[in-house]
């Protein structure tokens, strides 16, 4: 692969296009989620995005107009303060009656605009603290909503996003966002508060001067005006970079074992350099266009400065304009283009704030599980009795994975999925907990239909040992325990016991209470499994989904797993993923799957001698591809 093609590889993997048809889904089903970021060159919807960034902004109201009493008190007193000089000057240095200076009544003018000025220093003070506040406060609860509604999302949401990504979005989304609420908009504020109280001065100290000073304002704010075009456009891609290169690292890490076993070191370095120069190159045009403002405006400021002080100084000696007001004007013209300055300055963290919270607004748009009926129905208990009728499920609505299921299963039975990769044996078992709905059909729990139970209570009698093994920072025995929080210290070492996972855990250095580190990094993959499968038998849950449970240990633990797993069975409805047939020689009935439909069901003597598919399976004629 050239580096084109690997360029344009890697822009639709992570560079926010839809992925195509046949994406593997969780365990192995087939879907076309895209990843979900679409294309973010530049913000679709400024107004939304800035009225969602206010939402949180509005809860901190009393601080808020706190901070905006200090303000105005800081912006008046630096006015009032630089309008003190004209008295000062005229009154004291150079008296417009021709008189001498006044020193004791200079040193008692520069102690009044001392104190002003100390009382803008004051407010200025106050405010920084309760914007840090504000802004916190705010980012606080920004990030607990995100993740408060991303438990709410379905698993499908997950399947079509990166985790890298979505994690980008809590941290440095969320700080952009953050940058401006403690700086950028309470400058815009103060700018614009100083440029109307500069532009009121001084129309009252000289119109003609204020005439030719605001000429350049004008081509100013078109200054700013293109600038800011370039700039939000830039930086929206620079947070869409960050996000697809930190989605990139997470993968390589995660996978690094995988990236070292196939010699993928070079390709992985080459993958992420492309990355990593679309983000260096969207982020120096960011910068580029954020850093240029301040000195184009700043020219511009000069050329203003300039011409009002040749206007000024022929005023001055040709119409007897007086020192200080010519010397106070002066002051106001360089304050004057100074917050137009800052206004311009503070739009590249302005549109990068924006475009963060946009990229975070767009997973608290995204659509969460379907909510529970008014009236969901919550088992007490739930034995266990699983009937499937006609069961039809896509992942897509043109394309149907599963066809006409029909199945039951009672408590205390073991029923067995066989069958090629990709033939929906996972997809089955995912829809039991309503990871998602069927499109026809009907499934039911104790005869009530699985979509008239509430979700919580559903996923609490049916517990799940995934294939791939997942473990939290903590101690073993808190580990097991997360399967049901209120199990006593004797319930969980029972149920270790019952995945003959207690033996190993004691010969460990700490016993139950060893920290497990990076996922369970410190066990092998087999004693993760076994505490996975603990985990699941001190839940007490009444259906028991096992996805390949066993495919990571070897035979002998999976012999000891099998021993356990005939206490646990004893009163629970369980299911089984295997892709060893040997595992389910003893389950009550055995389902054969292809393309989605069971073409075979019966106990193992059963079908072995129907001499089908399963028949080739098991003596080798066929293989599990």
């Amino acid at each position: 692969m050239n580096k084109e093609q690997l360029t344009a590889s890697l822009e639709r993997r992570y560079g926010g296009r839809k992925a195509a048809s046949g994406k593997r889904g969780p365990g192995g089903g087939r879907h076309g989620h895209g990843r979900g970021r679409g294309d973010s060159s530049k913000p679709k919807d400024i107004k939304k995005t800035i009225k969602y960034i206010m939402s949180y902004v509005l809860k901190e109201k009393l601080r808020l107009i706190g901070a905006l009493i200090c303000v105005l008190i800081s912006t008046v007193s630096m006015l009032a303060a630089s309008y003190m000089l004209r008295p000062i000057i005229n009154t004291y240095i150079v008296p417009t009656d021709g008189g001498r200076g006044d020193v004791s009544g200079l040193a008692a003018a520069l102690l009044v605009m001392m104190g002003v000025y100390l009382a803008g220093i004051l407010a200025t003070y106050i405010q920084s603290r309760l914007l840090t506040r504000i802004g916190q406060n705010c980012l606080q609860s920004m990030r607990a909503d995100l993740f408060d509604h991303m438990q709410t999302l379905p698993v499908k949401y997950y399947d079509g996003n990166t985790r890298g990504d979505l994690m980008s979005r809590y941290t440095n989304d969320i700080d952009n966002v953050g940058n401006m609420l403690s700086s950028a908009l309470i400058s815009i504020f103060t700018a614009g508060l100083t440029l109307l109280g500069t532009l009121a001065l001084m129309l009252y100290t000289n119109w003609i001067l204020t005439l030719v000073t605001i000429v350049v304002v004008p081509l100013m704010l078109m200054i700013v005006k293109r600038i800011s075009m370039r700039s939000s456009k830039y930086f929206a891609r620079q947070q869409s970079s960050l996000g697809a290169l930190n989605g990139y690292i997470e993968e390589s890490i995660t996978g690094q074992k995988v990236i070292k076993v196939f010699n993928h070191e070079e390709i992985a370095e080459e993958e992420f350099g492309i990355l990593n120069d679309k983000l260096k190159n969207d982020q120096i045009w960011a910068q580029f266009y954020s850093g240029v403002m301040g000195p184009v405006m700043n020219c511009s400021s000069q050329v203003c400065y300039s011409l009002t002080a040749v206007a000024g100084g022929l005023l001055a000696v040709l119409r007897g304009f007086d020192i200080g007001g010519l010397t106070v004007f002066l002051n106001y013209s360089r304050q004057f283009s100074r917050p137009i300055n800052e206004i311009a300055m503070t739009t590249s963290t302005i549109f990068s704030a924006l475009a963060g919270a946009e990229r975070v607004l767009s997973v608290m748009e995204a659509e969460p599980e379907t909510p529970d009926d008014a009236d969901a129905y919550v088992p007490s208990p739930m034995r266990g009795d699983v009937v499937m009728k006609n069961v039809c499920f896509g992942y897509n609505e043109d394309k149907l994975i599963l066809k006409n299921i029909d199945l039951y299963a009672h408590p205390g039975q073991k029923i067995a999925f066989v069958g090629s990769t990709g033939a929906g044996k996972t997809t089955v078992m995912n829809l039991l907990p309503r990871f998602y709905d069927i499109k026809s059909g009907e499934i039911t729990i104790d005869g009530v239909d699985i979509r008239k139970y509430s979700r919580s209570e559903l996923r609490k009698n049916v517990t799940m040992v995934l294939q791939e093994s997942h473990l939290f920072s903590g101690t073993i025995m808190e580990n097991i325990r997360y399967g049901r929080l209120d199990a006593t210290d004797e319930e969980v070492i029972e149920a270790a016991k019952t995945a003959s996972a207690d033996s190993f855990i004691r010969h460990l250095p700490m016993g139950y209470d060893t920290v497990i580190d990076a996922d369970g990094s410190n066990l092998s993959q087999g004693q993760r499994q076994l505490l996975n499968i603990a985990r699941a038998a001190v839940s007490k849950a009444p259906v028991l989904i096992l996805d390949e449970a066993t495919s990571s240990v070897d035979t002998r633990t999976e012999q000891l797993i099998d021993e356990g797993m005939h206490h646990l069975m004893n009163d629970r409805t369980t299911f089984v993923i295997a892709h060893r047939l040997s595992t389910v020689r003893d389950a009550n009935a055995i389902m054969v799957l292809e393309h989605g439909e069971i073409i075979e069901r019966g106990t193992h003597e059963q079908l072995l001698e129907l001499k089908g598919r399963y028949y080739e399976l098991y003596t080798g004629k066929a293989e599990l591809d």
